[in-house]
This record gives C-alpha cells, sequence and structure tokens, in this order.
C-alpha cells in the first residue's frame, strides 16, 4: 500500500519519500513502482517522460528523519493502534508543526489515532484501495478534532491525484470495509458449512453479481490475516456476529495461510492458474 500511494503521489507531480525499517522492503517496493510505471507505458496511459520524472521523485529512506521537512505523512503500517500511535508521536518529533500526519487505517478510529498523535488538529484519515495505482477511490475520514483546514486540504490533495473521494464518518470500518467485511466473512461462513465450493461461490458472486472478483479470491488478494484483525476490531466496536472472524479464517491464518502473500489462502498460488484448496 506505501508503494502505491507513492507511486500515485510521484506520477501525479509530486515529491516523495517512501519509508520503511527495512532496506529489502524499500528495494522490492522500488522495483514494485519501476515494474507498475512501465506496464502504464506500455498501455500508452503514461509517456516513459513522465514515468522517469515519476521515478526521480521518489526516494527512499529507513531513516524516520527523513521525514522532517515534508509537508503529509501518509502511514500505512499493520493495523495495530499501539503501532500506529508510536510511529505518530515520533513523526510528531520530527515534522514541521504545519505538517498533516495521516493514517490509511481502514478500521480503525481516526479520532483514537489522532488523540496520540500530538496535533490532532492536523489529523486526518485517507484510506486508499489497493492497488492503489489503479483503483480511483479513496475514503477521506475527518476525526471529531480534525481541523476544517486540515480536512479541505486533504481532499484537495487526494484530488490532486486524481482520486474520487468519499467523505466518510469516524466510525469502524468507514464506508466500504462496513458493509463489505460482512460479506467476505459470510462468504467464509458459506465454505465452513458447505453451502458450495470455494469456486462456485466465488463465480457465483462473480457471475450472478457483476463483482470484478469472488469474495475468497477478494480474501485472498487483501490478505486473510488483516481482515482478521479488521474484524476483531469492528467487532469490538459493535459487539454484533456479522464481523466476528469464523473460525475457520482463524485455523488458516493460524497455520500461515494468508492468501496470495503466502502463496496459499482459499487458492493455492504455487500452481498456474491457481486452484482451490480443500479445505474439508
Amino acid at each position: 500500500m506505501g508503494a502505491g500511494i507513492a507511486q500515485a503521489a510521484a506520477t501525479s507531480g509530486l515529491k516523495t519519500i517512501l519509508g520503511d525499517v527495512d532496506e529489502a522492503a524499500l528495494k522490492r517496493a522500488r522495483a514494485g513502482i519501476e515494474k507498475s510505471t512501465a506496464k502504464f507505458v506500455e498501455k500508452g496511459q503514461l509517456t516513459a517522460e513522465a514515468r522517469d520524472a515519476a521515478l526521480g521523485r521518489v526516494a527512499t529512506s529507513t531513516d524516520l528523519s527523513a521525514m522532517a521537512g515534508v509537508d503529509l505523512v501518509i502511514e500505512a503500517i499493520t493495523e495495530d493502534p499501539a503501532a500506529k500511535t508510536h510511529l505518530f508521536a515520533e513523526l510528531n518529533s520530527l515534522c514541521p508543526p504545519a505538517a498533516i500526519l495521516a493514517s490509511n487505517t481502514s478500521s480503525l478510529s481516526i479520532g483514537l489515532l489522532a488523540a496520540g498523535s500530538g496535533r490532532p488538529d492536523r489529523f486526518v484519515g485517507l484510506h486508499f484501495f489497493n492497488p492503489v495505482p489503479l483503483m480511483p477511490l479513496v475514503e477521506v475520514i475527518r476525526g471529531i478534532t480534525t481541523s476544517a483546514e486540515t480536512y479541505a486540504t486533504a481532499l484537495a490533495f487526494v484530488r490532486q491525484l486524481g482520486k474520487q473521494t468519499v467523505e466518510a464518518r469516524d466510525v469502524p470500518g468507514f464506508v466500504v470495509n462496513l458493509l463489505l467485511v460482512p460479506y467476505l466473512l459470510d462468504a467464509v461462513r458459506a465454505v465452513e458449512r458447505g453451502v458450495a465450493t470455494t469456486v462456485d461461490i466465488d463465480r457465483g458472486m462473480a457471475l450472478g453479481c457483476g463483482h470484478p472478483m469472488g469474495p475468497l479470491t477478494l480474501l485472498d488478494f487483501v490478505g486473510l490475516d488483516t481482515v482478521v484483525r479488521i474484524g476483531e476490531i469492528m467487532f469490538d466496536e459493535y459487539r454484533e456476529q456479522r464481523y466476528a472472524p469464523p473460525p475457520l479464517l482463524r485455523r488458516m491464518v493460524a497455520a500461515g495461510w494468508l492468501g496470495r502473500k503466502s502463496g496459499k489462502g482459499f487458492y493455492d498460488y504455487g500452481v498456474t492458474p491457481p486452484v482451490a484448496v480443500n479445505l474439508a
């Protein structure tokens, strides 16, 4: 997600710093940006000159102090409120007083994160969707302490990237995950109950509802561990069973079956094309 956000910013003409604690992760991210922008050139959606200029705008660093002079920081780390709050406290001590801090969280309270940031009036939620260079939507979430100026600046920034905005209230899940997560978890429950096979559940929703991919394929794409964390956060807030991760999903995560990123989830990605895993 961080690499995708950096690519979107750089191709929109903005000087961008991509940070991570792991140098190897940064190299993979840089290679991913180069590959992604090359595809845009191949499809005629970006000129070679514009691609080269965009790549020239992306710097990488494992040193958080590289953010000391920026106007906006977008955090895209794991869905762990303690980790995010710690990071924002560090950023608050490094960044200029006028800089805006933003979180790409998909489910955590913006107000809660803002409270621990040290600059609650200059804190906002910017929830991008994966893959960022292709997905046209960003949810812009205003916490109760977010200033009108900060919110207006965040909306303008997102639109500068060429994205469409949804202005969401600061409730866990915002708009998209509030509706999407129960759908994904219900698909897992359908597998548990033997309603149909993995392939037929996906085929039914893709062809019957016109979705670009079925729910179980989408779960693999998002990451099963990510969906479990989001479901837990939302269940803790709402105490509604539809947000509780099903036992099957928890067992798969415990086994290290996280979807595409681990090579196996509801499908086995070690073969081409991927085949459904036997979960009986």
